[in-house]
């Protein structure tokens, strides 16, 4: 058992994963949730300041839930966020597509270039034998 005191209420919880808060904030802070998304919805074009004040939410908070990808904005929205490797301007996450796809295909090249290379062997014409990876 993995108890912790949640940040949010200072209650002792038996923690398991995601953030150390309680199953009561945790449900509180999804409501809060739910309560800015359908007010971004609403009002297109509103900013984080504004958000924050109607939806009594740290702004801190919103900026999360947009980096965590649990927000999206249009791209008309003031609510831009900046990709943290080039600065570009994204509307949730943290990296642009570009950086992302860069990222991927770096990790890729890593990978493979680490992988055994595998051949196969042709049997020869009409040989009964059975085909084998030649490692």
């Amino acid at each position: 058992m993995n108890i912790r005191n949640c940040k949010n209420c200072g209650k002792m919880f038996n923690y398991v994963t995601g953030p150390v808060i309680c199953p009561n904030c945790r449900e509180a802070v999804e409501a809060k949730f739910q309560e800015v998304k359908e007010y971004i919805r609403e009002h297109k074009g509103v900013g984080i300041a504004e958000v924050s004040e109607a939806c009594s939410v740290d702004p801190a908070q919103i900026r999360q839930w947009l980096r965590d990808d649990r927000l999206e904005v249009t791209e008309d929205s003031a609510l831009m966020l900046n990709c943290e490797a080039c600065g570009a301007p994204i509307r949730s996450g943290k990296y642009c597509d570009r950086c992302r796809t860069n990222m991927t295909n770096s990790f890729n090249s890593i990978l493979n270039a680490n992988k055994p290379k595998t051949e196969f062997k042709k049997p020869e014409k009409d040989s009964p034998k059975m085909r084998y990876l030649d490692q």
